[in-house]
C-alpha cells in the first residue's frame, strides 16, 4: 500500500514537473514589445514619419498589423509594416502624412515566427 502511495506521488511530481516546464517555455515564446518610437506617453515634436515597434522574438509581417488612433478616435492612415532587413523582431509603419496635435493610441497585435499572438496598446503626444 505505501508502495502504491509512493508511485502516485512521484507520479503526480512529475506530471506538475513537466506541466510547469511547458508552461514557462509557453510563455517565453511570445513576441512581447520591448520598445517602441515614439515612446509610450511620450511628448514629441515634431510629429514622428514612423511607428518602430521592437519585440522580444521574430514576428509574422502577414500575420501582423499596427492600427494608429488619433485624437478624433478616427484610425490614422499609415502606411504597410516592414520589418527590418537585418532583425525580424523589429517593425516599422511609415506615416505617409504629418500628424498633427494631440494624442495618439497605438494598437498592435502580433503572431511571432512560431504562431503564437500577442496584442497590446499604448499612447503618445505630438505637441
Amino acid at each position: 500500500m505505501i508502495g502504491k502511495i509512493r508511485s502516485s506521488s512521484r507520479l503526480l511530481a512529475t506530471l506538475f514537473a513537466l506541466f510547469v516546464g511547458l508552461s514557462s517555455q509557453q510563455v517565453l515564446a511570445h513576441a512581447h514589445l520591448k520598445l517602441q518610437t515614439p515612446a509610450a506617453d511620450a511628448t514629441v515634436s515634431p510629429a514622428p514619419q514612423a511607428l518602430t515597434l521592437s519585440f522580444s522574438e521574430g514576428i509574422e509581417p502577414g500575420f501582423s498589423k499596427v492600427k494608429l488612433i488619433g485624437p478624433d478616435n478616427k484610425a490614422v492612415n499609415t502606411g504597410k509594416l516592414q520589418l527590418d532587413a537585418k532583425d525580424n523582431a523589429k517593425a516599422t509603419i511609415p506615416l505617409p502624412e504629418a500628424l498633427p496635435a494631440g494624442k495618439y493610441q497605438v494598437d498592435w497585435h502580433v503572431v511571432s515566427v512560431d504562431g503564437h499572438k500577442t496584442k497590446g496598446q499604448y499612447s503618445f503626444t505630438v505637441k
